[in-house]
């Protein structure tokens, strides 16, 4: 099964995605908003998930319905 973005694009190893919904990440004082460019994805085991680094989290896995592939 692909992963697929919000809008039904697939999403490939290395992809970059903007987001489309801003985000608390728990456990940090980070927000993540709402048109932020993230490069650079690790696709996981499951295919509505997948893995980014951003700013100072490192392992963050997002849903990939609130994903656009940019």
């Amino acid at each position: 099964m692909k992963t697929r973005d919000g809008n039904g694009a697939v999403l490939g190893e290395g992809d970059s995605f903007t987001l489309i919904k801003d985000h608390k990440v728990k456990g940090t004082s980070v927000t993540l908003k709402r048109g932020m460019l993230v490069t650079g994805i690790h696709l996981t085991d499951d295919p509505a998930e997948v893995e980014c680094r951003v700013e100072k989290v490192k392992g963050l896995v997002l849903r990939s319905e609130f994903l656009k592939k940019a």
